[in-house]
């Protein structure tokens, strides 16, 4: 069973699924969504996204798309500051999905509830800036790193060796105190992995449950959906709901998504069904 995931200032109930909606201020985003830094827009989205169904709101600065470039952190942190402000009341958790040290400081300084990182605090201090607040986690796995994670993936066993990093990532959390009931691991659809690869995570996705602490998965709009319908970027939500009802089903019990009022009306269909 699946418990709640205290995330800063809010205990989410997570036997239910959750939607973290994404607020992207990003100059070079792969779905199209990206905001340029516009902070009155990303408030505006991230209120819109909260009154169509987002649990959580997650805010981040840097692109992380294949062969993305690096933003300094100084650059980040002052896209990221204003919105947490504009957005601190909205209801929801804010989280900051980010991989640096330095920023992960100052938004928590700011009191976000929730740090997003796709690298599992694998940087030095991420674990210990973590571990002295109150903040949720998520722990996600990628080979390699945004500027090559699509070079060629190779994996002997996928489900196995993506199982094993997180509930390492996991463990060495827990050791630097953070508590099992602020974390929730992510696989990492499409980072250092293949169509073959992405498939096969969500065919076997229940073998990724870490007991106890909510699955996040992030497939909205990513290129897995285009290469299995063809479509572009923004043309990806209904291949995202599918995927998330099906993600869901499979154990899921955080989906981050672009596409909000689409993603809720899929889940609550499946929810119904469920409960009859």
């Amino acid at each position: 069973m699946t418990q709640n995931f205290h995330c800063g200032r809010f205990v989410l109930n997570a036997e239910r699924p959750l939607i973290m909606g994404i607020v992207n201020l990003s100059d070079d985003s792969f779905s199209g969504d990206g905001l340029h830094g516009n902070v009155e827009a990303a408030i505006a989205q991230g209120r819109r996204m909260v009154e169509e169904g987002a649990h959580i709101l997650d805010i981040g600065a840097e692109s992380s798309r294949p062969g993305a470039k690096p933003v300094a952190a100084q650059r980040e942190i002052d896209c990221l500051l204003p919105v947490i402000e504009g957005l601190r009341d909205c209801g929801a958790p804010l989280s900051i999905d980010t991989v640096k040290p330095e920023v992960m400081r100052a938004a928590l300084a700011a009191g976000v509830d929730m740090i997003n990182d796709i690298n599992a605090l694998r940087a030095p201090r991420a674990l210990e800036l973590v571990a002295a607040g109150k903040a949720g986690v998520c722990l996600m796995h990628m080979q390699g790193d945004p500027g090559t994670m699509q070079d060629n993936p190779h994996y002997n066993d996928i489900v196995a060796e993506v199982a094993e990093f997180l509930a390492e990532r996991v463990a060495a959390a827990e050791a630097a105190g953070i508590a099992l009931n602020r974390i929730a691991v992510d696989p990492g659809f499409g980072f250092g992995k293949t169509l073959a690869h992405n498939v096969e995570l969500l065919r076997h996705l229940g073998e990724l449950v870490v007991p106890g602490l909510p699955l996040l998965v992030g497939l909205s709009r990513k290129s897995v959906l285009g290469l299995l319908t063809g479509r572009a970027a923004p043309e990806r939500a209904y291949a995202g709901v599918a995927a998330n009802v099906l993600a869901v089903e499979r154990g899921a019990r955080i989906v981050r998504v672009h596409d909000v009022a689409a993603t809720r009306d899929g889940l609550a269909i499946l929810q119904a069904v469920e409960d009859y």
